[in-house]
């Protein structure tokens, strides 16, 4: 079903996910605020996970009332805490629909003088965390009569160099190869698919590309002249989630802007007068 709400003060059309449970690691900030902001326009009952809880929790009005994510402190590394954590979720829900891995990042670090316990923790939080949720929620959604859904986000590190995040880079391209086999293992019932998010502004954006400024040049390069906001890898989510996307599983989508310019264009003088 699809539900006419108002965002941003525009009118648009949102799918209706009344009823759905989601869980969304990460959800408090940056991609995942944006993305469980989304779920809670449309309706559903949204979990989010995280170290410790964010200042206030994400809430969206749904028809005139209030609808609030729900906080389970958790760290996603640690099995003993996920697993506990699910338990959570089918004691005051009763099922899960759909899983959400968008927890990770890396800090910047030159691979030549990474130390193996870096290198182990960016893996961990970054490939083994989302395999093991993964794995917890298929456990879940395997029972149910309508199955479910598992959305894990990447990075277009996967996609070209990653030149500071090299391990990061390596780790998404793993979750990219892992989520096509197990939508193979576990479909009928499950479907997996992953988002290659591009460039996007968070609040932390300055850390990354600098003032204002820097921001701006570097919106530039993209085709769409523009980063994405967190709410867009949320509509992708949307999508992936809902029976739109019925037929769906196993593939990669893409949400880039256009991707980045080739360095060479703006290189060459081929085409100079």
């Amino acid at each position: 079903m699809i539900k006419k709400n108002d965002n941003h003060g525009n009118a648009n059309h949102r799918l209706d996910f009344d009823g759905s449970v989601v869980l969304i690691t990460g959800g408090g900030k940056g991609v995942g605020l944006g993305i469980s902001l989304r779920f809670l326009e449309s309706g559903a009952t949204v979990y989010i996970c995280g170290r410790s809880a964010p200042a206030s929790l994400p809430c969206a009005t749904v028809e005139g009332l209030i609808n609030t994510a729900r906080f389970i402190a958790a760290d996603v590394r640690d099995i003993a805490q996920s697993q506990a954590m699910f338990d959570q979720i089918m004691e005051h829900s009763g099922r899960l629909d759909v899983l959400v891995n968008n927890a990770g990042g890396a800090p910047h670090s030159d691979a030549a003088s990474a130390s193996p316990r870096f290198s182990s923790s960016i893996v961990g939080l970054n490939l083994l965390a989302p395999i093991n949720l993964a794995q917890m929620a298929n456990t879940v959604m395997q029972p149910q009569d309508n199955g479910g859904t598992i959305i894990n986000i990447a990075s277009v590190s996967v996609l070209r160099p990653s030149p500071g995040t090299a391990v990061y880079g390596a780790a998404k391209s793993g979750l990219v190869s892992f989520s096509g086999s197990v939508a193979v293992e576990w479909a009928p019932k499950v479907r997996v698919n992953t988002i290659i998010a591009g460039l996007v502004r968070t609040e932390q954006s300055e850390l990354h590309y600098g003032d204002e400024a820097g921001i701006e040049a570097v919106s530039q390069t993209i085709p769409l002249s523009r980063m994405a906001q967190p709410q867009d890898i949320g509509d992708a989510c949307l999508f992936l989630a809902s029976s739109l996307a019925s037929y769906v599983t196993g593939s990669t989508l893409t949400v880039h802007g256009g991707g980045e310019k080739p360095a060479f264009l703006s290189a060459s003088n081929a085409n100079n007068e």
